[in-house]
């Protein structure tokens, strides 16, 4: 079977790729950043227990997370954090089974958008960063395995 060219551009995609998936938690991270204040007292109507650690926790996963997940720094253990952040606050963020008509059509659209998210970041991990990281630079990735052929 063939690999489609995947091979070939293989570390070219991941690279996009991470960018690609990084690029949410970069812009709302920021956002969480320079209005911190704004995080908190979302936090807050959320329901949140202790709303200013939860801002700063997302933060860190955020901007810290996406910004790691880009430069390819300690991708594989960062991508489980992310993915797992990632389905936590789709439960938090978007309980679209609580609502009714177009709040609980948006929310769900969110949630699932979130379970996809976690999805890229769950291949992530298994893919890691590949060349064009800090990962490699400092020799933790791993080489691709090929499949013998049968």
């Amino acid at each position: 079977m063939t690999d489609f060219g995947s091979e070939k551009y293989r570390d070219e995609v991941i690279l996009v790729a991470r960018i690609l998936l990084a690029l949410l938690f970069l812009t709302f991270g920021w956002s969480k950043f320079t209005n911190y204040a704004g995080a908190v007292a979302y936090m807050t109507r959320t329901g949140l227990p202790l709303p200013s650690i939860a801002a700063a926790a997302a933060v860190v996963v955020e901007l810290f997370g996406s910004l790691a997940i880009i430069l390819g720094v300690l991708t594989r253990p960062v991508a489980v954090i992310v993915a797992l952040y990632t389905v936590v606050s789709a439960f938090i963020g978007h309980p679209y089974w609580t609502m009714t008509g177009a709040d609980a059509y948006g929310n769900m659209i969110n949630f699932y958008k979130n379970v996809c998210i976690m999805g890229g970041y769950l291949l992530l991990y298994i893919t890691g960063a590949g060349k064009y990281s800090i990962d490699a630079k400092l020799g933790l990735t791993v080489p691709s395995l090929k499949t013998p052929a049968h």
